[in-house]
């Protein structure tokens, strides 16, 4: 009988109850209504809950997953040894038509416009007294791209990687309830009803050109960039080359879909109770939020300042979709604009910007690695 009490309380203090603290049932709190947003509100299910339950399993004392070799070292490997990010982007450039910035070049400048989120968010971030490398890496949340997020800030301020990225995919999941109110608030509803003219047709030979160009132009002047922008142009090159389709189809689903199950619950993973309940993760998802905004406010007021200079030409609603989040943007300023007119359809139309957006965000990081590395 007291070899069993024995073994009992043996079992008792190997368990994680005898560690679990106020802050992980916090945090597992959390992760519960993450799951409830992605599952019952439809917020993005494929990221929000791989992130969500990685925040749960997260925060279950003794489990080892920090020092026993295993699936989830294998994770972490993942993300801090940037192999993921790259990945994510081949299968990006696989499932992206580039046809429209090709066909409207113009839509660059709505992706450029929507990076002011990322310098807001830098200002701010410095403002309250973040150094210069936190900074870049929190203001690049306003780029809506979690990929990029987690490369920059591995490089930059891994330390502050969990509160980062996290902010990064959670906005990148809330895009359909952050970006409407801002796009509605800064238009009006005549600009919204715009119906623009049709995309040109873009030639076979524009759209293998593209990547290609884009790739050494960008790499060139960026190196600290060229895995992450060469991953994207040649997921793209394999869809668009007509003689790869078994490496396209692999890319933008088998591969993307694996990959973002290990980056997103890795990054659930990082939302440790001892991490992630302070005032400077606190500080972080706030800038966060400042910057997803201001860069969604940035690209929707070029939209009116290209609509006018087009005469009216131009449904301001698309430069929302400047920020990086591919193609969740370009949906939300497509449904808005049904909202307003239900026989407007602006998919294609906001997807140039979106895509600029991806590159935009990318040239921004690759611009601060340069600066400040």
């Amino acid at each position: 009988m007291d070899a069993f009490i024995v073994s009992l309380q043996a079992v008792w203090s190997d368990s994680g109850f005898t560690a679990f603290t106020s802050g992980n049932a916090i945090m597992i709190a959390v992760g519960v209504i993450l799951l409830y947003l992605a599952f019952a509100k439809g917020f993005e299910p494929l990221l929000l809950s791989p992130i969500a339950f990685g925040c749960i399993l997260a925060n279950f004392p003794k489990t080892g997953f920090e020092t026993d070799p295993g699936l989830m070292q294998l994770i972490s490997f993942g993300i801090s040894h940037e192999v993921f990010p790259p990945l994510i982007f081949l299968g990006v450039g696989a499932m992206t038509d580039f046809g429209p910035l090709i066909a409207r070049p113009s839509t660059l400048l709505l992706g450029a416009a929507a990076q002011v989120g990322v310098f807001v968010a830098l200002m701010g971030a410095m403002a309250l007294g973040f150094n210069v490398q936190e900074a870049a890496s929190i203001g690049i949340i306003g780029g809506a791209d979690g990929p990029t997020a987690i490369y920059l800030t591995m490089k930059l301020a891994p330390h502050l990687l969990g509160a980062i990225a996290v902010a990064a995919y959670s906005y990148m999941s809330l895009v359909p309830l952050i970006q409407p109110p801002i796009m509605k608030l800064l238009t009006t509803k005549k600009e919204r009803e715009i119906v623009m003219d049709q995309l040109r047709p873009v030639s076979k030979f524009e759209k293998l050109a593209f990547p290609v160009v884009t790739t050494i132009i960008i790499s060139l002047l960026l190196p600290p960039i060229a895995s992450l922008m060469g991953m994207l142009m040649l997921g793209n090159l394999f869809r668009e080359s007509g003689v790869t389709a078994r490496l396209a189809e692999t890319s933008e689903n088998a591969l993307i879909n694996i990959v973002t199950i290990f980056l997103a619950t890795g990054t659930g993973l990082t939302m440790k109770a001892e991490n992630f309940l302070n005032i400077q993760t606190i500080m972080i998802i706030g800038l966060g939020l400042i910057a997803f905004a201001a860069g969604t406010a940035g690209g929707v007021l070029f939209g009116k300042l290209m609509n006018y200079f087009s005469g009216g030409k131009i449904n301001p609603l698309i430069g929302s979709a400047g920020v990086s989040a591919v193609p969740m943007a370009a949906r939300v300023s497509q449904v808005v604009g049904q909202q307003a007119n239900p026989g407007n359809y602006l998919l294609m139309h906001a997807m140039g910007p979106n895509v600029a957006g991806v590159i935009g965000t990318a040239v921004a990081a690759g611009t601060m690695l340069a600066m400040l590395k």
